[in-house]
């Protein structure tokens, strides 16, 4: 058999003579789109100068080191969306992109502020877990000033649209919940809502929504006052079993906040009372064995990979074109899962 020429590698890959010879020389104004069809024709015809070319479109593809700051680094769900965000970049083609992930032990907001600066020095962009207050807004500003994209994951920063969100829609999350409680739960029924923090947007959009379906639709359950975790999984597990004992009748429990693995704890514990319908966050290790057990009746979930594609795509995008004006909001579909589903 002939040895495959230049000639037959453009026409395999459907570009010219002379883009391949700009591939091969390493040329930066090749697509690289382009570059990564000819890499793949280069290879199932066999070209003899697949390894040149390999080289070339490795060394002409942009490098980027996205930094990550994310929550507490001994909860779980951050373990994996840290994972998760790895995964994606290193699924990208077209770039070279690292991730510097940091986990906040300090939630305080100055601290927040602070490592964000910190990690967007060493980074070309930044995407970020962080409660809204002043301070961060402040420290997000200046980032985005000096020229870095900075996107909020998991909970908004803001309603202007300035910081894009890659995440759930918070609202539809709480009207969900809350749909879920009205047809699970008896007339005038108790239901008991646990937030983290209230400054998490996520958080405070998850309540508006859960208490505006309720108000639409006229239904007769008695919201208790929430209560706050402060993202802590003792302060949760204490809050939960005060609502067990100071309310024995009660008939619905939602986590819509950090703090999960406390709430669990103290139903392991007490026992979910006869007809307890509670219902939590993200499906992982211990809320899959929890409702296999009964302690949780429902979870909603956000899809991690999809999260971490979405957000390594949003990224990639500020970064080719920083003074782009478009919308660069991406809302996940939630997933909803029971006893049976899983």
């Amino acid at each position: 058999m002939r040895r495959p020429t230049i000639r037959d590698l453009a026409a395999r890959a459907g570009v010219s003579i002379a883009t391949v010879n700009r591939v091969l020389a390493g040329a930066t104004v090749v697509r690289p789109a382009t570059r990564a069809r000819v890499e793949a024709a280069a290879e199932a015809i066999g070209f003899y100068g697949l390894g040149a070319i390999r080289a070339r479109n490795a060394a002409a593809r942009p490098r980027y080191r996205l930094g990550a700051l994310l929550l507490q680094p001994h909860r779980r769900w951050y373990q994996l969306l840290a994972r998760a965000l790895g995964a994606a970049a290193s699924a990208v083609a077209e770039a070279e992109l690292v991730v510097e992930v940091e986990h906040l032990v300090d939630l305080a907001p100055g601290h927040t502020a602070e490592r964000a600066l910190a990690l967007a020095e060493r980074c070309d962009a930044l995407c970020l877990v962080s409660a809204v207050h002043p301070l961060v807004s402040r420290a997000v500003e200046t980032i985005r000033e000096r020229g870095k994209p900075v996107l909020a994951i998991v909970s908004p920063l803001g309603v202007t649209g300035e910081t894009a969100y890659v995440g759930l829609d918070n609202w539809k999350v709480g009207r969900t919940a809350a749909w879920f409680f009205a047809r699970l739960c008896p007339p005038g029924a108790k239901v008991a809502l646990l937030m983290g923090n209230p400054r998490y947007r996520c958080q405070e959009m998850n309540e508006a929504g859960f208490r505006s379906y309720l108000r639409e639709h006229g239904c007769a359950l008695r919201l208790l006052e929430p209560g706050l975790t402060y993202e802590s999984a003792a302060v949760a597990q204490e809050l939960t079993e005060a609502l067990l004992a100071e309310h024995p009748d009660l008939a619905g429990l939602y986590m819509a906040g950090g703090g999960i693995s406390g709430v669990l704890e103290a139903l392991r514990i007490a026992g979910p009372g006869p007809g307890l319908v509670t219902l939590g966050y993200e499906l992982m290790d211990n809320t899959r064995e929890a409702l296999l057990d009964g302690r949780l009746t429902l979870v909603i979930s956000c899809p991690l990979g999809r999260l971490a594609r979405e957000a390594v795509d949003v990224v990639l995008a500020a970064l080719r074109d920083p003074s782009g004006t478009a919308n660069r909001t991406r809302i996940v579909p939630f997933e909803i899962h029971t006893r049976e589903s899983i």
